[in-house]
């Protein structure tokens, strides 16, 4: 086998292995890491357990994907009821409204504790329950619709839309929905008597325990969770906290913005230094590594689907196939625009995702600079670029050199006219005179050689 098939096997075969971490990786992930029932054991043999489900984070898709994973285990489990722990800021109004049906259609009842706040889409959440128990200086309410930065939004669309879902989340529980709308609405005033609020138009509402209390948005105050299970004359049950499986804790730190950007930049880089620069292996397991923890995180949050990991794996695919088969740049375009898709259709914020990749890209471009720099004379190019130079301290030569006949003498085989062929020694050598012309027989000597240049004159023997 020659070089050349050598080094395409080679590739090839690096190629297949790559192919094979991706799936092996990604399959252990997914399966090794498989969400474990909190306790099922213990819920079993207890019956009529109470579910203790902390909702502490952002409200996103992710979340949803645990609460129907916390809602689905406790119907298994035949469980008295559902005890939501909510602390949070809010999040997106989409995700909340998927997670209020959720616990709507659940035929287990939900006591939400607010330990702390309850704000925005968090408040949401917290109407959609049977009842509603506040920790003493924790607050519900400001649900008004805000963007990514955090500015208000007045689009009158969406601010009747949100404020309407969240009157008849209010009515659910046979809440004052008037209340509700004067969390979402800046234009709603109202009058809170029995709470001591006067709430104008031009202010966003938010209750105190103690308000909340007194305005029907709370059944009871408790100091813990375990004080509001009391109150429900649950105390007695077995109690199980259901906590995030280890791939959700691991999916919530992965798809956070940063570490989704380094990953982006680890894999931009890994995977195209590996193709240029074969032979290190290293850089490539870290890129598929790395691209594989970008869609695990997303796919275990609910964000990403398997058609976004089919496109980026094909747009990866026709990159590599662009390498070798000339396509006037058709499949690279095709894979560049499948690959971007795959990364950003993944994340939970398209236009997040596209800011992080063109990030990454920047970042992966200075650091592949720096590495080729680095290590130039191991990248694949070289194959193409001839470095040899072809000088005489090389050994190379274009023509056999003369410069051993200055001086010596022969005879004219042929006439020169100026050009024509002289015996000197056993040797038969093309030369040429300054211009004059010299007959057959006539004796000659080399008077200068360069290279194959041989010039003679005539001489004159005694």
């Amino acid at each position: 086998m020659n070089i050349k098939k050598w080094r395409q096997t080679a590739f090839w075969a690096k190629l297949a292995v790559f192919s094979a971490l991706v799936v092996a990786l990604g399959s252990g992930l997914l399966v090794g890491m498989q969400p474990v029932k909190a306790q099922q054991l213990a819920a079993d043999e207890a019956g009529g357990a109470v579910y203790i489900v902390p909702v502490k984070q952002t409200i996103e898709s992710g979340l949803k994907s645990f609460l129907e994973r916390a809602y689905k285990e406790a119907a298994e489990a035949k469980a008295e009821r559902v005890v939501l722990v909510i602390n949070t800021f809010g999040g997106e109004v989409t995700s909340a409204e998927e997670i209020g049906e959720v616990i709507r259609k659940s035929a287990i009842p939900t006591t939400a504790y607010i330990e702390g706040k309850a704000v925005s889409a968090g408040t949401y959440i917290a109407l959609n329950a049977q009842n509603i128990v506040m920790e003493p200086g924790s607050t519900i309410g400001a649900a008004a619709v805000v963007d990514g930065g955090g500015n208000l939004i007045d689009n009158p669309k969406i601010v009747s839309y949100w404020t309407k879902t969240m009157m008849e989340a209010a009515k659910l529980g046979g809440r004052d929905a008037n209340i509700a709308a004067a969390m979402v609405d800046t234009t709603v005033s109202v009058s809170l008597p029995k709470a001591g609020i006067e709430k104008p138009a031009g202010e966003i509402l938010s209750l105190s325990a103690d308000e909340a209390l007194a305005s029907g948005y709370a059944e009871h105050i408790a100091a813990s969770v375990g004080e509001a299970i009391t109150w429900l004359k649950l105390d007695q049950q077995h109690l199980i906290s259901f906590e995030p499986s280890l791939a959700e804790k691991v999916s919530r730190w992965l798809v956070n913005p940063y570490v989704m950007t380094v990953l982006l930049i680890l894999g931009i880089a890994g995977i195209v230094i590996e193709l240029l620069m074969p032979g290190f292996g290293v850089p490539g397991i870290l890129g598929i590594i790395s691209f594989s923890l970008y869609f695990f995180g997303h796919y275990v949050a609910g964000f990403a689907g398997m058609e976004s990991i089919v496109l980026f794996v094909i747009g990866l695919a026709l990159l590599i196939i662009e390498v070798f088969v000339p396509s006037f740049g058709i499949l690279g375009l095709l894979g560049g625009a499948a690959l971007i898709a795959g990364v950003v259709t993944a994340a939970s914020d398209p236009m997040t995702a596209f800011i992080s990749l063109v990030t990454a890209l920047v970042v992966a471009v200075l650091v592949m600079y720096y590495i080729f720099r680095k290590y130039r004379h191991r990248g694949i190019w070289n194959k193409f670029i001839l470095r040899d130079k072809l000088t005489k301290e090389e050994g190379y030569v274009s023509a056999e050199e003369k410069d051993s006949l200055l001086g010596l003498e022969g005879v004219t085989l042929t006439p020169l006219r100026p050009a024509g062929t002289v015996q000197i020694g056993d040797q038969r050598i093309d030369v040429v005179t300054s211009g004059e012309f010299i007959s057959t027989g006539a004796n000659v000597v080399v008077i200068k050689a360069e290279g194959t240049w041989v010039v003679v004159k005539e001489t004159m023997k005694a």
